[in-house]
């Protein structure tokens, strides 16, 4: 009589993350938007996150209008077809330094070590948080928009202006979210991240023709104004709302987020699989 001998199954180590990370995209894709789900619901849990898409655009809208604008315009109402361009766009992509804070957060917290054991795409945590964070980017754009209706702002460019520069503003601010991510991903501490998010940011959006124009500022400010990627996109909102047509600025606009993503998506992703 023969006994058979049944031997245990070979582990293989790493078999089980090269599994996942040979997911199809339809699976990955699935999968990014089930992680981004997940980060919706923390914010409904904790809608406190919201604070800074809701609060922020209500202040900075109010402050800069009734403080700046009869110095500047000559009233405050002559002042917001002009400053509420540039208050969306400073709100929206200094929103976008949210997704590398968080996301350093949860990979410190432990919470991207649980997420291996899933039957997952390894990246999509990171496309989850991406993802996510443009409804944080079009709840500030509203809170924006509202508060200056309400103050007496009528864009001249209609609706279809306004939605169309929320969507500029919407898609600058996720590429630049990749510079934050990729931050989030090799900082040791989400205040580092933050820190060194703000130090590019604040310069970026006070260097710009956000709240003045450039030709106030003197010759050697007015040339930095000139090439600062943010002012383009501040210029281009602007021509939206005013006029509701995209122009030249548009295109520059969405060339430097193209340019952004192509750079940083790579470093990113990679970054990230290393830790992952």
């Amino acid at each position: 009589m023969t006994t058979a001998t049944v031997t245990p199954a070979l582990i293989i180590p790493g078999a089980e993350r090269s599994l996942k990370n040979s997911v199809g995209l339809g699976q990955t894709l699935s999968n990014s938007f089930a992680m981004a789900w997940r980060g919706l619901l923390k914010i409904k849990r904790t809608p406190e996150q919201l604070f800074d898409v809701t609060f922020q655009p209500i202040l900075l809208t109010v402050m800069f209008t009734y403080i700046f604008g009869g110095a500047i315009a000559g009233t405050p109402e002559d002042y917001l077809p002009f400053i509420v361009p540039g208050i969306l766009v400073q709100t929206v992509i200094m929103t976008s330094v949210v997704t590398g804070v968080q996301l350093r957060e949860d990979m410190t917290k432990g919470v991207f070590d649980r997420f291996r054991s899933f039957p997952i795409a390894r990246v999509a945590p990171l496309a989850g948080a991406l993802l996510a964070d443009t409804v944080r980017y079009a709840i500030a754009s509203l809170v924006t928009f509202a508060t200056a209706l309400v103050m007496g702002y009528r864009p001249d460019g209609g609706l279809a202006g306004v939605l169309l520069a929320s969507v500029l503003v919407i898609v600058s601010a996720w590429s630049l979210s990749w510079i934050f991510a990729f931050f989030g991903v090799i900082a040791r501490s989400a205040g580092a991240v933050q820190g060194i998010s703000l130090m590019i940011l604040f310069p970026l959006t006070f260097l710009s023709n956000a709240f003045v124009p450039a030709s106030t500022m003197p010759d050697w400010l007015a040339w930095f104004v000139s090439v600062n990627p943010v002012s383009h996109l501040v210029t281009a909102t602007r021509e939206l709302t005013t006029t509701g047509a995209s122009g030249v600025e548009v295109w520059v606009a969405l060339a430097a987020s193209a340019a952004v993503v192509a750079v940083f998506a790579p470093l990113t992703v990679r970054a990230y699989m290393r830790k992952a």
